[in-house]
């Protein structure tokens, strides 16, 4: 960490192009420049040929022994036996953006003026002999990396703030001559050429490089990244890509990622945009917000990045290209059912609940058991070789990751209560619960009287079965967070009933209840409690969602709005105050919103006897809400082969009923006519008639036995 303000920061490769890693860190200040040498440790460096008393705008190798540094003004060129060129800028013109590469320098100095310089085969940078002047000020520049076998980069990318993206051709024969220009909604950040989704190719001389497609990237100030194709042969702009990915202006960067170039696109959070596996991806950085950054590589890390985050320099490494989600796994006792956040801390608070096992206590009072009983079946001659076993047996511990669970069978649970550092992924606090109480819903909460305190509730059931479904009995255990949120205190735990369409009110004291409301045409199980003001959403386990609106002077909970469509909800989630996100248990997700015109003032019933339900619809609720949007996700091999399984069963049952019910219809008629003779008779109108039948039922029988 620095205590002056880092402005920017640079890798600086070996003065050899055969050493593979960088060597050098160069960072800026406001006023000053910065050379630090990586090795075993990292020193600075006075001799590096470095002007250190002012800003560096770039830096880069120059060739294959040079270095050069661009700073407000003017260009210095070090060599490798240490001897500097430099070029100033005229009068009192500045520096005020550039762009390099291997071979070419280009500056732009204030009032929009261009300069190219271009390295020649003896290893001198040469400034061209005519300049460009710009129609406006140039805010971002970019030069693309020199392809291999080639002399120069043919295009240059310049940024006004006409907001307008130009590209100026460096081909010798129409130098600094303007080829395309692309108008921007906003004025431009940065720019970043890069070549992606390329392959391998090595040129005559033996150098490697990637043979790919041009990008231009663009990134502006309102947040918006611009993906444009260059035409490598007429520099056109073409085939525009849009995305939005913060709040604060989009910085661009290029680094090496699989050998290949990618670009960092910092705003509000950090993104990288790759190509990978044919395809290109442009995802998040799960890090913290960065402000400037260069590739970097050395034996430790051959792919890193060096960057900037609130005045400390950082080396970064990506572990996985194409993992959409960074996750860490944390080893768990029992199987997770819930959790919620400590709203101070950031704690994660835990519920685990296993069906079919015994807690640690039990555990050791069936291990205490099974050894007692060892010892009472031995004989008198073998009662001390089998106290011995026993003890072996009570000091032997098998780790259950490798030896399994003991089974405690049907109707057996055990749960238990864990606050976990999300960050380090260790455990803060546990809390076993009591041999067959189900821990399946948690809360974390602040009471009225309770003053800045936090408290845990977990919902817990007793003796419950799952099929055919019952329970015993629930209890609400009330634990207080102490210790800075670090630990949980046990305040007390409180008997509920049974019902699970009961809604209990309590205070912090839990001694009595406040009130207790009965939720009607809640038709199976409530999974799911959500709130916001004096609405309540309650999940079903098998019929969508309810909108219920709490009366307070009345104590009810009126249901003013559901879904129409049968959905067997299994975790919900609130969006806002009219929008709620349900997934269900075949693994789809929707978004159901509320209709513009619904009201849920229920304050009054016109029809004064409280039957709000009998102007229901469709035995619902009078109001419907409106489906957003479905997400159906993809089923894997497995599951599409038993759906079609199940598929093939019910084809086969319908026409296996076909088959009964065309039978069933033609023995009736045969029925008929022998009770009935004359009018169903044998006429040779009617043997026609029944002679078709008789072929049908012929066939039928034939392709059932064929069957």
């Amino acid at each position: 960490r620095h205590p002056a303000a880092i402005c920017g920061v640079w890798q600086g490769t070996q003065i050899y192009t055969e050493n593979e890693f960088d060597a050098y860190i160069i960072v800026s200040f406001v006023n000053a420049t910065l050379v630090l040498s990586i090795g075993e440790t990292v020193e600075e460096v006075t001799d590096s040929g470095f002007l250190g008393t002012t800003p560096t705008l770039s830096c880069s190798l120059l060739g294959e022994d040079a270095l050069v540094q661009v700073y407000p003004d003017g260009i210095r060129h070090i060599r490798a036996d240490k001897r500097v060129n430099e070029w100033k800028t005229p009068g009192k013109k500045t520096i005020v953006r550039c762009a390099v590469n291997q071979r070419q320098v280009v500056i732009a100095l204030t009032g929009g003026e261009l300069v190219y310089f271009e390295m020649d085969p003896s290893g001198q940078l040469n400034e061209y002999t005519e300049r460009k002047e710009m129609s406006a000020d140039v805010v971002c520049m970019s030069l693309a990396n020199v392809p291999p076998g080639e002399q120069r980069s043919r295009f240059l990318a310049v940024g006004l703030v006409d907001n307008t993206v130009r590209i100026i051709s460096l081909d010798p024969s129409d130098c600094l001559q303007p080829l395309s220009m692309q108008a921007l909604p906003a004025q431009p950040e940065s720019l970043c050429i890069v070549e992606m989704g390329g392959v391998q190719k090595q040129d005559e001389l033996g150098e490697k490089g990637t043979i790919g497609f041009l990008y231009l990237n663009i990134g502006l100030q309102n947040g918006v990244l611009l993906r444009t194709v260059l035409d490598p042969v007429t520099g056109d702009l073409s085939d525009t890509r849009t995305r939005y990915l913060g709040s604060r202006p989009v910085k661009l960067f290029r680094v090496r990622m699989q050998a290949q170039d990618a670009v960092l696109a910092m705003s509000s959070r950090s993104w990288l945009s790759y190509s990978y596996q044919s395809r290109f991806h442009l995802t998040p950085l799960s890090y913290e917000t960065l402000e400037y950054a260069s590739g970097f590589a050395s034996e430790q890390c051959p792919e890193g990045i060096v960057a900037i985050s609130t005045n400390t320099l950082r080396i970064l490494a990506l572990e996985k290209l194409g993992a959409i989600f960074n996750q860490v796994a944390f080893p768990l006792q029992y199987t997770p059912r819930k959790f919620v956040i400590h709203p101070e801390t950031n704690n994660l608070i835990l519920i685990e609940t296993d069906h079919n096992a015994y807690t640690e206590a039990t555990k050791a009072q069936r291990k205490q058991q099974m050894a007692e009983e060892m010892v009472e079946a031995a004989g008198e001659d073998e009662r001390e070789l089998a106290a011995e076993m026993a003890a072996a047996f009570l000091n032997e511990n098998l780790p259950e990751a490798i030896f399994g669970a003991p089974k405690a069978g049907s109707g057996q649970w055990a749960s238990l209560v864990r606050m976990i550092n999300p960050i380090q992924g260790n455990t803060l606090d546990l809390v076993q619960l009591e041999q067959n109480e189900a821990a399946f819903s948690v809360a974390v909460c602040r009471f009225s009287n309770g003053g800045d305190d936090w408290y845990v509730l977990v919902g817990v059931a007793r003796d419950m079965i799952l099929n055919p479904r019952s329970v015993g009995g629930g209890y609400i255990y009330t634990y207080r967070l102490v210790g800075g949120g670090d630990k949980l205190e046990f305040l007390h735990k409180v008997s509920v009933t049974g019902n699970d369409l009961i809604l209990y009110v309590f205070d912090i004291s839990f001694k009595k209840s406040l009130l207790f409301l009965f939720l009607q045409h809640v038709p199976n199980l409530v999974t799911g409690i959500h709130t916001i003001g004096q609405r309540v959403i309650v999940s079903d386990v098998q019929e969508s969602l309810f909108w219920v609106r709490y009366r307070r002077n009345e104590n009810q909970l009126i249901i003013f709005a559901d879904d129409t469509y049968p959905r067997w909800v299994t975790t919900a989630c609130l969006l806002d105050y009219d929008t709620m996100a349900a997934a269900d248990k075949f693994g789809n997700i929707c978004i159901v919103r509320l209709p513009p015109n619904t009201s849920d003032d229920v304050d009054e019933d016109p029809t004064g006897n409280k039957a709000l339900w009998d102007r229901g619809l469709l035995n619902g609720a009078s109001q419907k809400v409106e489906v957003s949007s479905t997400l159906i996700t993809q089923l894997s091999h497995r599951s599409r082969k038993d759906l079609w399984h199940r598929a093939g069963l019910t084809t086969c049952s319908s026409l296996f009923l076909s088959v009964w019910l065309v039978l069933r219809l033609l023995f009736s008629l045969r029925t008929l006519r022998d009770l009935h003779p004359k009018t169903f008779g044998r006429s040779p109108h009617s043997n026609l008639f029944l002679k078709p039948q008789q072929q049908i039922l012929s066939s039928c029988q034939r392709s059932l036995c064929a069957d």
